[in-house]
């Protein structure tokens, strides 16, 4: 095998795997860094866990909370989880607010990883297929397809690594990201907020559910399943024309 066809399925490799070597390495050095203070400070499982609360209730909570949303495409944890938790220790105003930071700063890093490893992911032979065809819209009218497929709910994380992989304009991406994952946002960490603090949940007290907050989490969602209808109507009628 020549140098440069060693080279060639070297970078093939990388590109296909290389996001999932980094978030398994990630995962490996999170276990074990678990593991060890767990140990050195005798605690159990849930005790472990009270004490990352009471990290993410310091004054540098944001910023952790902040990181871990950063990092979670590389460690394919689901974003509802974290917007939950992030509503249930912030509080309805600002957990919104370190959700949407902290989701689109992940989303960006997820576009960038798709950048740097899509390189002939796509193969652009094949005009068939979901994927492709909203690579071609992508590439004519990069911010209004993005936002289409936040408000219809396309897989978050796809899009971020399409966008990537097509090398659309990052502040199109940005901006288009940011205003279509509001009403789910909105609805999500609500609702997290509406049951009360992660230390009642773990305690097993029972939750004190927030009326108004519910409210807005359904109402919200009405939203979302408005918006998302209307915009696949319109992209029905898009296909005829």
């Amino acid at each position: 095998m020549s140098t440069e066809t060693l080279k060639a399925t070297e970078k093939t490799f990388l590109q296909k795997h290389g996001q999932k070597l980094v978030g398994g390495a990630i995962w490996i050095a999170l276990v074990v860094s678990y593991l060890v203070y767990k140990e050195a400070n005798d605690l159990t499982f849930k005790q472990s866990i009270l004490n990352l609360a009471g990290i993410l209730t310091s004054p540098i909570g944001p910023v952790v909370f902040i990181i871990i949303y950063i990092l979670r495409p590389i460690l394919f944890f689901p974003a509802t989880l974290i917007s939950l938790a992030g509503g249930a220790i912030f509080g309805p105003v600002m957990g919104i607010l370190w959700t949407i930071i902290g989701s689109n700063s992940g989303a960006l890093l997820a576009y960038f990883i798709g950048r740097f490893f899509g390189d002939g992911l796509l193969d652009e032979s094949e005009s068939d297929g979901i994927i492709q065809k909203y690579a071609n819209r992508m590439r004519d009218n990069s911010f209004e397809t993005v936002l289409v497929m936040r408000f219809i709910y396309m897989p978050y994380d796809l899009v971020n690594y399409l966008s990537g992989i097509l090398k659309i304009d990052w502040k199109a991406f940005v901006l288009a990201t940011a205003l279509g994952s509001i009403p789910g946002t909105i609805m999500i960490t609500a609702a997290g907020a509406s049951f009360g603090s992660l230390e009642q949940a773990l305690s097993g007290e029972p939750p004190s559910l927030n009326a108004w907050l519910i409210a807005l989490s359904i109402g919200m969602f009405v939203v979302s399943l408005a918006l998302s209808r209307y915009f696949k109507n319109r992209e029905a009628k898009t296909e005829k024309t």
